[in-house]
Formats: C-alpha cells, sequence, structure tokens
C-alpha cells in the first residue's frame, strides 16, 4: 500500500517550519511534500515543470494550501485544481493567517474542504494539525483517482 502523502504549499520558511514540526509532534508520518508557490504546485499535481514524469496515479492525501502565495495565489491553485478531472475530488484544506472574508467566501466558492486559519501559538496550531490528521488522513474516504 502506497502511504498517503500531504502537499504543503506555503512560501513562508517560517510557517513550513511550524507546520512540520506540528506534524512531527502528532507523530504524523505520512511523506510530506513541501512546495514553495501556486505554480510549483500545479506542476507537482499536472507532472509538469520540474515534476515532468511523476506518477499523476499517486496523489497527495489532503493538500494544505496557503492563500497568499508567489507567482500564482491560492485561491487560483484552487480554481485549477478544481476545474480538472485528475484533480477535482482532491481534499483541499486552506491553512492561512488571513482573516478576509471574502477569502473564505472564494475559497468556499471554489470548493474548498476546509478553512483553517494559523493560530499564532505554537501549541494551539499543532493541536489544530492534529485534528487535521485525524480526519483527512485516517477518517476520511476520497473517491479513486482516475
Amino acid at each position: 500500500m502506497i502511504a498517503k502523502t500531504i502537499l504543503l504549499v506555503e512560501d513562508n520558511l517560517d510557517d513550513i517550519e511550524l507546520t512540520l514540526r506540528a506534524l512531527k509532534k502528532n507523530n504524523i508520518k505520512n511523506e510530506i511534500t513541501v512546495v514553495n508557490d501556486g505554480v510549483e504546485a500545479l506542476d507537482y499535481l499536472f507532472g509538469t515543470g520540474k515534476y515532468s514524469g511523476r506518477d499523476l496515479t499517486v496523489m497527495p492525501a489532503v493538500i494544505l494550501l496557503d492563500l497568499k502565495l508567489p507567482r500564482l495565489g491560492g485561491i487560483e491553485v484552487l480554481r485549477r485544481i478544481r476545474a480538472t478531472e485528475l484533480t477535482k475530488f482532491l481534499p483541499v484544506v486552506i491553512l492561512t493567517s488571513s482573516k478576509e472574508e471574502q477569502d473564505i467566501v472564494n475559497g468556499y466558492s471554489l470548493g474548498v474542504n476546509s478553512y483553517v486559519r494559523k493560530p499564532v501559538d505554537f501549541n494551539q496550531f499543532a493541536e489544530a494539525v492534529s485534528h487535521l490528521e485525524l480526519y483527512w488522513l485516517l477518517l476520511n474516504e476520497s473517491p479513486p483517482v482516475r
């Protein structure tokens, strides 16, 4: 059985480190692929650019998507994920510090599965990550990749 992977789409090095520490603290052993902007996220998902030739039958169990990204923002990444048969059912969790109501509305309008605001406190953040892991990696049943 192929281990369930997590795709972390985040450009802030501190937030990447914080997320990885929170995953480790919660004994989440899943492989984690980190990409630093929206273009790289789409390259990974669609097997283009530096990910050309990647096995597209192996998709992440969940995508943790920041909104404020260089080159291509998170909302546009979500739009493209949902517009393609290959990726439209992938679980996507917006994990952001944005408190903008419009970001929440846009995310849900485009089919995000969950919107989580990053807590500033590490312990709160680690707890939020443990809930994400429990639900998206253990309990949730995703449709098969076509």
